[in-house]
């Protein structure tokens, strides 16, 4: 790739590769990594993705594709036990750990906590108030991670990983610092004034204090929070994680699930207040429900999750899955990829494939009450055995934040010009002019008493 290929890239990453496939197709090659370096390949075609992530074509992902060791840059954020980072039997065990506190019966149990924290957050918005609504599921997204997956109540400890994740957050997700885990080079510690050293030593902030709160876990021995259940799980031979492989756990799920709901659940406010008749009908829908509904109620509602998912779909976690290496020869779509491949599953494209998705650009939440669609044409939280361990948890948190904002405030879309999509670490988020008008408050119909 040429300098301005890559400076394309970078700054519109979305309408980098909506050119490429509008030029190439459903699968192209970038050499993104430099010109001497092996080539990786994009795919959207539904066909394909299930090659990659299902094995179909006679494809065996465990034995001739590698994981984890294409996230090795993810390293010094999320440590070297983190799921992300293992592959076969060890990525396995990892995950079999952390699926049942983030899937399944355990997610009602969060809902009290989820939608208790969206009335708090919003609790001294006014009629008449132009809010940036991404600032404030921001807010909800951190406290949700801080009272659901660590257990921590209002105290010391909170409010300290509150302000030093806020402020470690927002530095790692910026494009500019974010260039150093991926170029060694810039990896230098030169003191603490110097963008590695002021990271290592953020990063050692939050490493004790999250130590910290995992030996309070521990010594408490109770809970029906995240890290609590974590501690208690056991794998096939009996083993628990060690402090190492908890603390990975627990900083790759505020990396991964912090930024990227918050920015899914901004995007949903976004497209209901540009289409104000989605709003009402959502409303509509909200008020069936009665006064002081329980918050797991509205996670069932069809429009509401129809809603959700179309958000999702044109504004994914990330704009691909996780990538997969080639270890030994393998053949898609007729054509064969030698080892050192790299193969990309582009979500960004697969969910705006005219083929698959008619009229692909347009906002239409009902696609989703007419059909189902495989786990090869819609993948917003990745797939296959790589999917993000806590797409269950951030959908959930998702629908149940829209449902007591939406059943409590009335909104207008704020006119500051068009609303574009930015890029921010790994996701994808509204321009900063995107502020919604406070109309009305009344009541919520939404339970948050805990």
């Amino acid at each position: 790739m040429s300098p301005l290929q890559i400076l394309q890239l970078v700054i519109d990453p979305p309408k980098y590769l909506e050119n490429c496939a509008d030029k190439y197709g459903d699968r192209f090659t970038l050499r993104v990594l430099g010109n001497n370096s092996p080539p990786v390949v994009f795919f959207s075609h539904p066909q394909a993705i299930e090659a990659i992530f299902a094995g179909s074509e006679g494809l065996c992902p465990a034995d001739q594709l590698e994981l984890g060791r294409i996230t090795h840059v993810f390293e010094p954020l999320t440590g070297p036990q983190s799921l992300i980072a293992k592959d076969g039997s060890e990525h396995q065990r990892l995950r079999q750990l952390l699926m049942p506190p983030l899937h399944g019966k355990q997610l009602p149990r969060y809902g009290e906590a989820i939608a208790n924290i969206a009335d708090s957050v919003t609790e001294n918005w006014s009629v008449g108030d132009c809010i940036s609504i991404r600032k404030y599921t921001a807010r909800m997204s951190l406290q949700t991670i801080l009272q659901v997956v660590l257990g921590l109540g209002p105290g010391y400890l909170m409010n300290q990983l509150q302000q030093t994740l806020e402020t470690y957050l927002e530095w790692v997700n910026s494009p500019l610092n974010s260039l150093q885990f991926f170029w060694p080079a810039l990896q230098k510690d030169l003191g603490a004034a110097s963008p590695w050293g002021k990271f290592l030593r953020q990063r050692q902030q939050i490493d004790d204090l999250i130590y910290t709160a995992i030996g309070d876990r521990r010594r408490e021995a109770t809970g029906e929070d995240v890290l609590s259940l974590l501690i208690s799980a056991r794998d096939e031979n009996g083993e628990g994680m060690s402090d190492q492989e908890l603390r990975d756990q627990i900083i790759t799920l505020l990396l991964l699930g912090y930024d990227t709901t918050a920015s899914a659940t901004a995007w949903v406010f976004y497209w209901i207040h540009k289409f104000p008749h989605i709003r009402d009908q959502l409303v509509a829908e909200l008020q069936t429900l009665g006064s002081d509904s329980d918050p797991a109620e509205a996670v069932q509602l069809p429009y509401l999750t129809a809603v959700c998912r179309e958000a999702l779909r044109l504004h994914p976690i990330a704009l691909i899955s996780q990538p997969r290496v080639v270890r030994e020869s393998v053949t898609i779509g007729g054509d064969r990829f030698q080892p050192g491949t790299v193969l990309v599953p582009c979500i960004h494209l697969a969910h705006r494939r005219s083929q698959t998705y008619p009229e692909p650009e347009k906002f239409r939440p009902e696609r989703f009450l007419e059909r189902r669609f495989s786990p090869y044409e819609y993948f917003p939280f990745g797939g296959g055995s790589r999917s993000c361990i806590g797409m269950a948890l951030s959908l959930f948190e998702i629908k149940i934040i829209v449902a007591t904002v939406l059943s409590r405030c009335q909104f207008s879309l704020a006119d500051l010009g068009p609303v574009r999509p930015v890029r921010r670490g790994i996701t994808i988020v509204p321009s900063d002019n995107f502020k919604l008008i406070v109309e009305n408050i009344r009541p919520s119909l939404i339970s948050s008493v805990v």
